[in-house]
Parts: C-alpha cells; sequence; structure tokens
C-alpha cells in the first residue's frame, strides 16, 4: 500500500461512500468495490465472499479471479482458509498461502498465481457476513496498516450489507429485512399468536458508517459521551446505597465511560474515516470478540458492561430506541434478545406473544408468559438482528416456530390454526361449570396455577375449582428491592378476596437456581437446579421466610391458609419448616391478630428422596402436591433446560408412572390430600394417565382446563388403567402407544 496509510483509507472510505449513494444494482456495486479495493491496495486480486445459507460461501465479486467463477464458487463455512477466516473470525494473513493449514484450490478461479492472501471476516456485532480477501503475485505478507484498513472496509462493507446496498443479481445478495423467515426455537409456552414486531430494544442501524469531517465527528463522540457519563452519574446518585451488586455494575459502566484508552480507539477509527457511529460499533464488535472468547466469568461480565453502554452510546448519537415516537402496534408481538419479569408485566396482557433470542423455559420471562397465558418462544436465534418493528410475524408457541413476514401459504394454514383454537375454546366454555367426571363416575378436581393478581380472573372465566399453586417469588422477583411485610400483606389480601371463597395454595418463597433475586448476592454453583435454592435458602435464613409467613397469616385474617413449602427432600426439612410456621402463628397471637380459621401445611414432592421418606412424614403432612416439573428431571436425570435430553424421556414412562403409583399408595395409607402441579397436568393425554393412576387433584395453567376437563368427559378410567397395567405386563417402555390407541377407539 502506498506511504500515508491515513490517508490512503480514508481516500478508499470515501469511494467507498460514493458506490453506497449510486443508484446501480447490487452486483454493479460489489464489481466497483472489488476494483477500487484492488487498486487502492496494490494487489492483483480482491474478492468478496457472502454467505449463501447458514453454512455455505458463495463467491459474489472479484477483481483478479475469472469473471465466470462469480456466484459458481462455493465453500463449506470452515473449508479453504477463506472458510477458515468466515469459521473463527480470525485474520489470515500470509507470503504462502498454499502451504498455510487448511488451504484448498479451487481451479475454476484461476487463483494459482497468487502467493500472498490477506482474509479478513466482514461482520457486524460478532455476526458472520461473509469474508474480504485480498491477494497478489508477490510473496510477502500485508502490513499492520494494510490490514487495519481492509478490518474498517469490511467493517463499512457488512454495514452496506445490512442497509440493502448489495440487493441485486445471485442468490446470496437477496434483500436483508424482506425475506420470509422460518426461526427455530424452543417452545416455553404454548398457544399461537399472529400480529407486528416490537423490538424492546431495536437494533440500532448505523446509516452513516463514513464520515467526511473527522473534525466534526469527533466533536459528536465527545457530546455524545458526556451526555453518557452524566447519565450514568445519575444513575449512581439515584442507587440504593445498599444495593452493593448495582453500585458495582454502575461503578464499572462509569470506569469504561472515563476509559481514556476507549475514547482514543475511537478517536483514531474517526481519523480514519469512520463516522462516530460506526468508531463505537467498531470497538463494540472487538469487545464482543473478547467476549466471547474469554473463559473467566467475571471478564465476560465486564465486557458485557462495556456491550451495554456501547449501546447506549449508539442510541444517543443516532436518536434510535424506544423514544423514537413509534407506537406499539395494535397487536404487538415483543421481540427481544432477554427481558427482565418487571419489563414483561409493564407490557402486560396488551402482547399477543413473545419470542427471545436467549431466555429458557424456566427463566423469569416464562414464568411471566405462563402466568399471563402469552405464546412463548425462546432461543429464536438472530431474531434480533433478522426482526424490523412493524414486521409481520407468527409465533406457534406450541412447536417453537416463528413466521417472519411469512408468505401468502403459511399465513392461511396459521389463521386455520388460530381459527380451529377459537371453535375449540367455545367448545371449552360450554362445559366450564360442569364437574370433570369420567364414565366411569370418577371426579377430578381441576384446579389453577397462578402467580399474578391478573391471573385471578381466570378462576371464573376457565372453570377452575381453586388456585393449587399461588407462586409468591414474583413479587420479589420484578422489583429491585425486598418488598414490605406490608405490600405482602396486602397483596396475600386481594389474593384471597378474588378466589372468594375458594381455596388457594400458597406456595412459600421457591428462589435459587434459575430464578435469583435482583438485590440477592448470586451463587456461582456448578449445578444451581441441584444447589442452594428454595426451603434450603428459607431454613438457612429464616428471616424472609418469617416475614412472609406473618404476611400470610395476617392476610388470611380469620379464613382458611393452605401453604406449603418447595422442594422439600427430606422429613426434617419438612418439620423445621412447619416449627417455623408455629412460632409464627404464636407470636402472632401474642400480638393480637386475628388468626386463620385453620391453616393447612402442605409440601411440595420434586426429588425423589422424599417419594421413600418414613411413612410418618406422610402422616404428618398436611398435604402432599407433585411437582412434576423437577421430579421428572431428577428421576431421568435429564436437566429441563438442556433442548438435547429434556425431551428425550416421557412422562408416561412406566419407571416414571410407577414411582408416582407410589406416592399416590403411600398417600392413600395415611389419608394425606395429593394433588399433580406441572406442565404434564395440563396436558389432556398425560393428565387422564395421571388421574387413572391415583391422581385426583390437577393444577395446571387456567387454557388447560377446558382441554383436560373435555376429554376426561369421554374416558372410563378403570378401562384406561387396565390398558396401563397391560403395556407394563408387556415390558413396554411407555404407555404412550396404548393409550393412544384406547382414545382412538373412542366414539
Amino acid at each position: 500500500m502506498p506511504d500515508g496509510t491515513e490517508s490512503e483509507s480514508r481516500k478508499l472510505l470515501k469511494r467507498l461512500r460514493e458506490v453506497m449513494a449510486s443508484s446501480d444494482a447490487g452486483q454493479t456495486r460489489l464489481d466497483k468495490i472489488t476494483h477500487l479495493i484492488a487498486d487502492s491496495m496494490g494487489s492483483e486480486v480482491c474478492s468478496i465472499y457472502l454467505f449463501r445459507d447458514a453454512d455455505t460461501l458463495e463467491l459474489c465479486a472479484t477483481e483478479g479471479l475469472k469473471a465466470e467463477a462469480v456466484h459458481h464458487t462455493r465453500m463449506r463455512l470452515g473449508e479453504g482458509l477463506v472458510g477458515r477466516v468466515a469459521k473463527t473470525g480470525v485474520v489470515v494473513n500470509t507470503a504462502d498461502a498454499p502451504s498455510e493449514r487448511g488451504f484448498r484450490y479451487m481451479p475454476e478461479t484461476g487463483e494459482e498465481r497468487y502467493s500472498s492472501f490477506l482474509g479478513i471476516p466482514v461482520q457486524r456485532l460478532g455476526e458472520s457476513l461473509g469474508v474480504l480477501v485480498v491477494q497478489s503475485r508477490e510473496a510477502r505478507q500485508f502490513s499492520a496498516d494494510e490490514v487495519y484498513a481492509l478490518e474498517v472496509v469490511a467493517m463499512v462493507l457488512a454495514e452496506m450489507a445490512e442497509l440493502g446496498a448489495f440487493v441485486g443479481e445471485g442468490a446470496a445478495l437477496s434483500p436483508p429485512h424482506q425475506r420470509t423467515e422460518l426461526i427455530r426455537g424452543v417452545s416455553a409456552q404454548e398457544g399461537a399468536a399472529e400480529g407486528h414486531a416490537w423490538l424492546h430494544e431495536p437494533r440500532v442501524v448505523v446509516t452513516n458508517p463514513i464520515a467526511d469531517d473527522p473534525q466534526r465527528e469527533t466533536e459528536r463522540l465527545h457530546t455524545a459521551v458526556e451526555e453518557l457519563r452524566v447519565g450514568v452519574d445519575k444513575m449512581l446518585q439515584l442507587s440504593s446505597t445498599e444495593d452493593t451488586e448495582q453500585l458495582q455494575v454502575l461503578e464499572t459502566y462509569r470506569m469504561f465511560a472515563n476509559s481514556r484508552g476507549w475514547m482514543r480507539r475511537m478517536e483514531e477509527d474517526i481519523s480514519r474515516g469512520l463516522s462516530a457511529e460506526a468508531a463505537v460499533e467498531k470497538e463494540q464488535s472487538l469487545a464482543r470478540k473478547r467476549m466471547a472468547q474469554a473463559q473467566d466469568a467475571y471478564l465476560r461480565e465486564r465486557l458485557s458492561d462495556l456491550d451495554d453502554l456501547s449501546n447506549r452510546l449508539l442510541r444517543i448519537l443516532t436518536g434510535q430506541g424506544q423514544n423514537t415516537g413509534a407506537d406499539l402496534p395494535a397487536d404487538p408481538i415483543l421481540v427481544a434478545r432477554n427481558i427482565g419479569p418487571g419489563d414483561l408485566l409493564e407490557y402486560g396482557r396488551n402482547l399477543r406473544g413473545i419470542v427471545l433470542e436467549e431466555g429458557s423455559v424456566g427463566s423469569h420471562a416464562a414464568i411471566v408468559a405462563r402466568a399471563l397465558a402469552i405464546p412463548l418462544v425462546v432461543r429464536a436465534k438472530r431474531i434480533t438482528a433478522e426482526a424490523l418493528n412493524g414486521d409481520h410475524i407468527m409465533v406457534d408457541g406450541d412447536q417453537g416456530l416463528v413466521h417472519l413476514r411469512p408468505d401468502d401459504t403459511i399465513v392461511a394454514a396459521f389463521r386455520d390454526k388460530i381459527a380451529m383454537r377459537a371453535e375449540a375454546q367455545e367448545r371449552y366454555a360450554s362445559i366450564r361449570d360442569k364437574p370433570a367426571v369420567t364414565q366411569d363416575g370418577q371426579t377430578i378436581a381441576l384446579v389453577m396455577n397462578a402467580g399474578l393478581m391478573a391471573d385471578l380472573p381466570s378462576l371464573d372465566s376457565s372453570g377452575a375449582e381453586g388456585v393449587g399453586l399461588f407462586r409468591t417469588e414474583l413479587q420479589f422477583l420484578i422489583h429491585n428491592k425486598m418488598p414490605k411485610r406490608s405490600e405482602l400483606v396486602a397483596l396475600y389480601e386481594r389474593v384471597l378476596d378474588a378466589a372468594d371463597g375458594k381455596r388457594v395454595v400458597f406456595r412459600t418463597l421457591d428462589i435459587g437456581s434459575d430464578k435469583v433475586l435482583p438485590y440477592m448476592k448470586p451463587t456461582d454453583e456448578p449445578n444451581p437446579a441441584l444447589g442452594w435454592r428454595a426451603i434450603r435458602v428459607g431454613l438457612d435464613k429464616p428471616g424472609v421466610m418469617r416475614m412472609q409467613l406473618q404476611a400470610l397469616l395476617r392476610a388470611a385474617a380469620g379464613r382458611p391458609l393452605s401453604l406449603m413449602f418447595p422442594f422439600v427432600a427430606q422429613f426434617e426439612e419438612y418439620r423445621e419448616a412447619r416449627a417455623e410456621v408455629d412460632k409464627m402463628v404464636e407470636r402472632e397471637r401474642k400480638l393480637g391478630h386475628v388468626l386463620p380459621e385453620r391453616i393447612e401445611v402442605g409440601a411440595m414432592l420434586e426429588t425423589p428422596s422424599l417419594a421413600f421418606a418414613p411413612q410418618k412424614f406422610f402422616d404428618e403432612v398436611g398435604f402432599l402436591s407433585i411437582g412434576g416439573n423437577d421430579l421428572k428431571q431428577f428421576f431421568f436425570a435429564a436437566d429441563r433446560e438442556n433442548e438435547r435430553v429434556r425431551r428425550r424421556y416421557d412422562t408416561l414412562n412406566v419407571s416414571f408412572l410407577s414411582l408416582i403409583e407410589r406416592i399416590v399408595e403411600r398417600c392413600d395409607r395415611s389419608g394425606t390430600p395429593l394433588s399433580f402441579c406441572g406442565e404434564d397436568a395440563g396436558r389432556p393425554v398425560e393428565a387422564l394417565c395421571l388421574a387413572a393412576i391415583g391422581i385426583r387433584t390437577l393444577s395446571m395453567r387456567p387454557a388447560s382446563i377446558g382441554p383436560v376437563k373435555s376429554l376426561l368427559h369421554r374416558v372410563d378410567l378403570g378401562e384406561l388403567r387396565k390398558r396401563i397395567i397391560d403395556a407394563r405386563h408387556r415390558g413396554d417402555q411407555s404407555v404412550r402407544p396404548a393409550v393412544l390407541e384406547y382414545l382412538r377407539s373412542l366414539p
């Protein structure tokens, strides 16, 4: 490259901007770009490879290689030096390409004459879009200045691709944000929804990656950084001094916002021809790359803080974000990388559906989505990059699928599915007030799960006979500080008032594992699902448990009170927790408060160990609720957050049903009321089998009560039990085939 790298890179970027501003077709633009890069670099070859699909790169333009190879030469991700750059995101700079590890000769391109090879990843914020390559006959390594200049150019190419500058000929050049996309994720809440995308944190699009006036861009950067610093200082002033975790994050923000190194690097990027926004994004991309490679958890967190700070700075510079004046559509489907329960509750029932790029089936967002009965798909890769505000979107929460900008065929089929659901709901409404009585006269109590006041109207609309599980942790999760006892009393009073005499079972605070309080110092545990959680936290730190028990006792105010402790693994844990209840009852009596009319104290059976507890436990416990989700994952040693194994094991597996039967028998022997709570209670086929082996109370989400009741009305549980026993005697692994055969025989 000629002397004066800085001026040459600026010249190259200016010429690139001219190409961006032209009205040429996409292929013509690419051809011009490869020509001017080769000319500016003093190299014989410049080529641009873009992804045709997730695993295939296609030669889309070249200066110096054979023209007929364009759109014909393709390679797999990781194949050859180009594929290696695309896969690793690491620059390859060599004077002797054929001797490099992984080199592959492509005879149709005519590249055998060129020794030197410089491959630069074309990527935007860690998302790989392709590879920019320059080659020359002279056997030499390209200088650090030349590599830097090409990295800047590659970033601008990525921005141009994001803006649709290369739309035109060639399959790899189809318009971004216009294609029909099918995105596969994981179902976290069933249901189907159609609407328009609303991004919780809209992706910042840099429309001006190249700038003419470096002095003006530097001033813009300084002004924006100063605004950012003031904002961080204000957050620090408003932050509670008791919230040490939040203070540490904000102090890190302030450290980065005042980092001279960060500012110097962005100023240097601007001096080479980038706009202020592009300079911020370039440094953000480097931080994301380091974050992906960091092994140390603390370093990853700090780099994540820098990533968030960069987003804030970009929004200041571009004016893009939530406060852009755009209105929430009438039928919003929320799209986000992730979202906390507090933010989700602010949207409330306005949402038709939710799609998250991250998240899990047990996350806070999933808990709230289930409480609000909103279809939710998590782990939908690249959804925040693919979706734009206002895009037509359809969410299939049953299959974990997202249809973005769907074509007419998909729209018609999806709307048929929604119509069939609506028709079924009308049918279920007709049996809402009827008891769930089977053909052989067995009555099954169907109750609902809840966790928010917004759930309680479903008691009447769903036909639920009560609340089998009220999750009390949501009130702790959605705030930035511990709720006061008086606030809990008021909430629990409203819950009991809304239930209007129907039984409500309050589950005491179930935190830990994936439910970490915002104001609670997280514990670094290798396996949190088996760690310090639920009753274990309550017994080790009894202050919160006692406060919650007092709130429940006061809220009952003379009415019956039912409460249960989560994740009890052994008899002694229940005894200790029950003793705390007795202490709080005695304390409330001495204080002169009105005590509940009667108190039922139960436990959730979520570990196999409790199924084998001494018989005295079953005699003493007030009632038991089988927590099917946790019991199943521990029984099969299959993490329910792990997609590779969570669907591998069937609830209707003979071994698992045998464990449930053992629990039923032990409860029958002691006269202990027993219910089953969890996702399987709301799945009609599973619910039938649970009823057939002796479960007489099922607790589920309100929307499942109609389908379960409808099927219960049609079956003979005695006959179904015979089919289950026969399948077991045959040595079947699962009774599901036998049960489905029986159901198909029904009139």
